[in-house]
This record gives structure tokens, sequence and C-alpha cells, in this order.
């Protein structure tokens, strides 16, 4: 992992901005917008990135785990772990492939990405009477953190991206950098920039989908350079 994912991350949540404020935007205004305050605004974003932050760090240990379990070394080209590399990076590339051409309007999105709601999760409900109650930022937190886990194309893109970065320091932050992304036009919900958002969000999906297909081909080239 380089400077360049972290970026390209950054990239994919702030190019994706579109598909957020149509997705997420209605859950920011019925929570954080309703109190008219900005602190709830961000507990909320910090709850969510949390949560995106121990997803990307479970992922991202992958590879560790494998090779704990295998007894292979966990060295950059030991030749135990090439096969641990191939597969992650394999793996990867096709999810990133196949998500970039969902954006792109080429592949349908799956139906599955729909099928998790917030009342789904344990303790949804009094979360969400309490934040509404409240209007805190502690409370909102809490439900940034439930909200974090509803699955989402663009999300599922950052994770299958953190697949291969190799432990869990480089996991969560490949998903820091995409969650940082994502928040400039959901905090400006509300406000003309993000009805400008919301007006280019086709233009948004075809620059998120070109830059998965960017990442996908990247991911290929390290594959290809490990082959035997």
């Amino acid at each position: 992992m380089d400077s360049l994912d972290v970026v390209s991350m950054f990239m994919l949540g702030f190019l994706g901005s579109g598909h957020c404020v149509g997705m997420c935007g209605p859950l920011v205004f019925s929570f954080p917008g309703q109190t008219g305050k900005v602190l709830p605004h961000i507990g909320y974003h910090m709850g969510r990135i949390t949560t995106y932050i121990c997803i990307g760090a479970v992922i991202g240990s992958i590879r560790t785990g494998i090779t704990t379990i295998t007894g292979t070394t966990d060295g950059a080209h030991g030749p135990g772990l090439l096969p641990v590399q191939f597969g992650l990076l394999g793996v990867s590339a096709i999810c990133l492939f196949l998500l970039g051409l969902v954006r792109l309007g080429v592949l349908r999105e799956p139906k599955g990405f729909g099928w998790v709601t917030p009342d789904r999760f344990p303790g949804y409900r009094k979360i969400a009477a309490s934040a509404m109650a409240d209007k805190t930022a502690r409370a909102m937190f809490l439900l940034g953190l439930i909200f974090g886990f509803l699955p989402c194309g663009l999300s599922f893109a950052a994770f299958a991206r953190a697949l291969p970065a190799g432990g869990i320091v480089q996991g969560g932050l490949l998903i820091l950098a995409f969650g940082l992304g994502t928040v400039p036009a959901l905090l400006l919900m509300g406000t003309g920039a993000s009805a400008l958002f919301r007006r280019f969000r086709k233009q948004s999906d075809i620059l998120s989908g070109l830059l998965m297909l960017y990442m996908a081909t990247l991911l290929t080239y390290r594959l290809a350079s490990i082959m035997p």
C-alpha cells in the first residue's frame, strides 16, 4: 500500500458523493439534519466512519490470519505467501471490476444490497428514539455506528480494495480515507452544494465506476507481477 492507494480511496468516496447523497441523504435529513446543529452531524459521521474503519481493519487482517493458520511466511516476497497474495488480489480485482461496471450502468446492482435495513439491528429502535430525543453528538455517534453496517455498492467496493491491504492498520487506513471522502457532500446536505451533487449523480457514478476499474487494473497488474 502506498500514498496513491490512500488518495485513490479518498477520491472514490468523494467522486461517489452523488451516490451517497441519494442513498444516505434521507438518513442524514431524518436524524442529524433535524437538530439544526453541526456537532450532531459530526458525531453521526464519526460513528459511521468508525464502523467503516473496523470493517476495513478486519478485512485487511485476512492475509495475516491466513498466513498464521497455514504457517506461511508473511514476508513481502515470501514464496509461501504467494498463493495468499494471488488469491486476495484476484478476488479484490474481480469485485472492483464488477462493481465498477455496476456504477457505469453496464450491470445491474445486486438486489442483495437492499436486504439489510436499520431495524434489523438489535437495539436500533431504542438508539434511534434516544437520538431524536437527545439530539446530541453522542446519540448521533451511536446511530452512525449502526448505519455504517448498511450495505452499499460504493462501500463494498472500498472494502474489496482493503482485502489485499496486508494488515489491520493498512485496511483501516484505506477505509478511513474512503470514509473521509464521503463526508463533504453529506455534511452539505440541504445546501446548494448537495443539490449539485444530486444533479450530477449520473456523472458521479461514471467517475466512481471508472475509478473502480482503474483500481481493478492496478491490482491485476500487481497480480501479474507476482506470478511465477
